[in-house]
């Protein structure tokens, strides 16, 4: 199978797209040809060579990648033959998810419905579950002033565009112009940026507004 993998730790250059052996599902396991794989920060500090909460430095060379979506090719013993062809998402990949196959647990599996394609489905499953989290204990409504840090970020987006669908005014702060762009763009009322002096004071002020 093609891979892309970690020889040594550091930037993005450092991963290389290679053919290696197919993974193989062992018992209570499903291989699936990948059609989507999620990239999250996490990825990027491991790739550094950092250890995030429970999930320590890979070993190298390592295939980085926990979520992928996709079609189950293979299963291992004692894991229903009929899961075969059907289109599933795993959040937690054994293999490592940026490879054109990889290996998890079939219970784990989430099956897919058709309207929603490889792509959104990866992109919804750490970001979207954490997003709606916050959502439940929080919800905005039209009296609301909601900031939103990180603002062009998976969550961020998110909360910004379900914030304005409530009615709330929606204050974004992001770094960078081009982030700053973009969630304007996502229908915040007012978006900041936070690398430069006196954005703390244009927030207040439109909170105050």
């Amino acid at each position: 199978m093609e891979a892309i993998r970690l020889h040594s730790y550091g930037p993005a250059a450092n991963l290389r797209l290679e053919t290696v052996p197919d993974p193989v599902a062992r018992a209570g396991q499903a291989r699936i040809a990948v059609g989507a794989a999620g990239v999250h920060f996490i990825d990027t500090v491991l790739r550094r060579g950092e250890a995030v909460g429970p999930h320590p430095a890979p070993d190298l060379p390592a295939i980085l990648g926990g979520e992928v979506a996709g079609v189950v090719e293979s299963v291992g013993e004692g894991v229903p033959a009929e899961l075969v062809g059907r289109r599933v998402l795993a959040s937690d990949v054994l293999s490592g998810g940026y490879a054109s196959l990889a290996v998890a647990d079939a219970a784990a599996l989430t099956a897919l419905p058709d309207h929603v394609d490889d792509g959104t489905a990866v992109a919804m499953a750490a970001t979207g579950t954490t997003t709606f989290g916050l959502l439940e204990i929080a919800p905005p409504g039209p009296s609301d002033v909601v900031l939103v840090m990180a603002a062009a970020g998976g969550i961020g987006t998110l909360l910004v565009q379900y914030a304005r669908a409530a009615g709330a005014r929606v204050v974004g702060a992001a770094g960078g112009p081009e982030k700053v762009a973009r969630v304007a763009e996502l229908g915040a009322d007012l978006a900041v940026d936070y690398r430069l002096p006196g954005w703390d004071k244009a927030v207040r002020e439109a909170i105050r507004e």
